[in-house]
Formats: C-alpha cells, sequence, structure tokens
C-alpha cells in the first residue's frame, strides 16, 4: 500500500504529487527463548503465535508490509507456509534491534517498525499511533509507547519495564525499577504510579542503520533492556500514550490468558 500525500508548490500555482514516508513492520524472532522455547510456534486457536503477530501488522493501515527475520529455519518454514515474508538473518544478535538493523540494510522504506513476536493480540491502531507520532515529531529519531500503571504489584515486577518523560513526550530513561521513586509517597497523579513501556519501536531507517553499528552501553547491560543504547548515545525517542496494553507471553501463564480471551473474542 503506498499512500499519496499532496503539497503545494511555492513558486507557482501548480501541485506536486509526493510519496508519503513507506513503511515496512518488522517481527524479529528466535525460537530459542528463556523462559518459554519455541513460543513463537505455539498453537493460538488455530494458528501459530507467529502468524497472529503478523496477521495484527497487517491491519494497520500505515504499513506498506510486513515480514519476519529470524535465525531459525523452523520459523521460517512455518512464516513461508501461511503466505508471509521472510527473512532469514544471523543468530549472533544481541537484541531485535540489532536483528532489524540487519533486516534494514536489504530495506529502501523511511520507516521500519519493530513489531514483537510475542503479542498476538497488538491493536493495530497503535502501530499506526506510534509510526504517526515518529512522523510528526522531526526531532525524533524513534517513536514508542507507554501507558499508565496504576497497580502497586505491576510497579514493582522488574519485568514490567518503566518510563519516564519530558514535557515533550520524549523519554528521559527506561527501567526495570520503578520510576519515579515514590518520595514522600508523591506520585505523577493521584491513581498513576507511573508509565509501563511497550515494546513497540517506530525507527527512521537511517537511525536503525546508525544503532546497529554501535557498540553496546553501560545502562543497556545493566538494565537489559536495549533501547538504553539509543539513549546513552543521545538518540531522542518519543513516545505516545495508549490505554492499550498488550499481553506479551513470556510463560505458559501468559499464553493460558491469551488463548482464553482469543475464544472468548477479546481484541479480535
Amino acid at each position: 500500500m503506498l499512500i499519496f500525500a499532496v503539497h503545494p508548490v511555492a513558486t507557482d500555482a501548480t501541485h506536486k504529487i509526493t510519496p508519503a514516508p513507506t513503511s515496512v513492520a518488522v517481527i524479529p524472532v528466535r525460537f530459542n527463548s528463556t523462559r518459554l522455547p519455541g513460543k513463537a510456534l505455539v498453537d493460538i486457536a488455530g494458528q501459530t503465535m507467529i502468524e497472529r503477530v503478523y496477521r495484527r501488522a497487517e491491519r494497520a493501515n500505515s504499513i506498506d508490509s510486513v515480514l519476519v527475520a529470524t535465525d531459525d529455519n523452523r520459523i521460517a518454514d512455518v512464516v513461508t507456509k501461511f503466505g508471509g515474508n521472510v527473512c532469514l538473518t544471523r543468530s549472533d544478535h544481541l537484541s531485535g534491534s540489532d536483528r532489524l538493523a540487519e533486516v534494514a540494510e536489504s530495506l529502501t522504506c523511511d520507516v521500519i517498525v519493530n513489531v514483537q513476536g510475542d503479542e498476538p493480540l497488538l491493536n493495530p491502531l497503535l502501530i499506526d499511533a506510534v509510526l504517526g507520532r515518529l512522523l510528526i515529531d522531526p526531532s525524533a529519531h524513534i517513536a514508542t509507547a507507554r501507558c499508565a500503571i496504576t497497580d502497586q504489584s505491576e510497579f514493582s515486577n522488574p519485568h514490567v519495564v518503566k518510563v519516564v518523560v519530558n514535557s515533550a513526550d520524549h523519554a528521559l530513561y527506561f527501567s526495570r525499577s520503578p520510576i519515579p521513586h515514590q518520595q514522600n509517597g508523591t506520585t505523577p497523579s493521584d491513581n498513576i504510579l507511573g508509565f509501563k513501556h511497550i515494546g513497540l519501536y517506530a525507527y527512521r531507517r537511517s537511525i536503525l542503520l546508525e544503532l546497529g553499528k554501535l557498540s553496546p552501553t553501560t545502562l543497556e547491560q545493566t538494565e537489559q533492556l536495549e533501547q538504553l543504547r539509543a539513549l546513552q548515545y543521545g538518540y531522542r525517542i518519543t513516545t505516545v500514550e495508549t490505554d492499550d496494553n498488550p499481553i506479551g507471553v513470556d510463560t505458559a501463564e501468559d499464553l493460558d490468558e491469551v488463548r482464553r480471551l482469543v475464544l472468548t473474542g477479546v481484541n479480535e
């Protein structure tokens, strides 16, 4: 899908047609997940998880094409069989964004959206919102999403990544720790403890290529959060706030919950 935008030409009364930025959604997937090996290929009501994620990304209006980036032939075969696009990558990547950077070298699009391969209920409208935020903020290099945290157990959970932002909605820091710290019980609002980071990213392709050539940083390695590489090297990450809170499948319990929601028609 190629969308065209019409802009006035300053020198005369005619108009020219210029193509809107092109975008590709890339789903980086590996087979050997630490907590739930092979989860990309588990069955969820008759479809593998990777196919469900792929179909969700296809439904985003802002996405021109979708492809899976993997180093595993089993995953590649499944994607090919359901008619999806797939790119086989090296197996030595430290993070999903590093895998994306390899794929970006062979793409000619303007924007690459990193869609997590373990969120089969991801709202396609959230993809549109994140990509749109990047396009309207020329000062930003990357865009991502956040949602409010109102539950103390979630706020304290190191598996829930938190983000704090400035007045322009640019990320100041991401952490597995509860941030901001509640000194004297002070919170951002009466019922919001902080903001959860949703691991959906839109990158300008040129920035992704730059990041792929940079060494991992101390903060990235300490927190085990790949987005901290971009922050520590001075790149700006803009965020969009959403009410959506996609379920990431990290455990067998998460998988059971997603299967239950799919069978009841939630988020379909």
